[in-house]
């Protein structure tokens, strides 16, 4: 069950869980513990916190509890509060992947603080060694580092264990992109899509990868599908730019056709004022 609810966690604060089994667990006969992740699905914060306090009055040792109330505190914007109760679900549980994701995402996304992040990615790996989600995080990490080289072999071993990982694979085209191979970023997108047609992200980057590729009309049709999903300003610049690409013969020939009736009319005015 736990399963499930990390995945709307996941969905709303965009992290990949490792999924985690609270089979056993004497939470599963309270019906607190359904009802407060329930508020916390809905956007109720504050009943959810109320719900997991109370729970740990009753089980202190529950680390699964302490996550949750990190998890809502995050919600609630009070991200050193957050930390504070993941570390104490560490405390109870130092094996629990979950809890070292979130801390690890709060050390990358709000504290800014990489080397961190990296540090506690690094330790779910040795944890879940099997999951591909634990590849795909540290890789994250390690982009916003610089270490492309590092992210992308991350990548690599995410989708040895995880090949329809669509996510992965754009992330990978991604890195392919800043490192301008292009074509290696065409195959991920390419291959992101066939999986996940909706993924946004790989839609652009195939955008980016046909124009570099010199294919204009593909990129412009890449565009036009991202633009009626979702009429971005960026995407219709880039549709623009594209055009004026692909079609600059029309219009330098319209430029050289005004030029020349400019001249055209100069002298006809010239030779009747005689």
């Amino acid at each position: 069950m736990l399963r499930g609810w990390l995945a709307v966690v996941a969905v709303l604060l965009g992290i990949h869980f490792s999924f985690a089994a609270d089979i056993g667990s004497p939470l599963q006969k309270d019906r607190r513990w359904e009802e407060s992740r329930k508020y916390l699905a809905e956007g109720k914060s504050g009943e959810a916190k109320a719900l997991f306090e109370e729970l740990l009055k009753q089980y202190p040792t529950e680390a699964d509890v302490h996550l949750f109330l990190g998890i809502t505190q995050l919600r609630l914007r009070n991200p050193e509060a957050a930390v504070s109760a993941i570390k104490r679900a560490l405390d109870e549980n130092p094996s629990h992947a979950d809890a070292r994701t979130l801390l690890a995402w709060i050390e990358l996304e709000v504290r800014g603080d990489i080397d961190a992040a990296i540090k506690e990615y690094q330790k779910v790996i040795e944890l879940r060694p099997e999951l591909a989600e634990a590849y795909s995080n540290l890789a994250a990490a390690q982009r916003k580092k610089g270490e492309l080289g590092r992210a992308l072999e991350s990548l690599t071993e995410a989708l040895k264990r995880k090949p329809d990982f669509a996510a992965a694979l754009t992330t990978r085209g991604g890195i392919f992109a800043e490192q301008n191979k292009w074509a290696e970023a065409r195959r991920d997108f390419e291959q992101a899509l066939k999986i996940n047609p909706a993924d946004d992200g790989a839609l652009y980057g195939l955008a980016q990868a046909l124009r570099e590729a010199r294919d204009y009309a593909g990129a412009q049709k890449a565009l036009g599908e991202l633009i009626s999903r979702s009429p971005n300003f960026v995407y219709w610049l880039e549709w623009g730019r594209i055009g004026l690409i692909r079609y600059w013969w029309v219009w330098l020939s319209v430029a050289i056709g005004v030029f020349l009736k400019g001249r055209f009319m100069q002298k006809a005015r010239i030779v009747a004022n005689g």
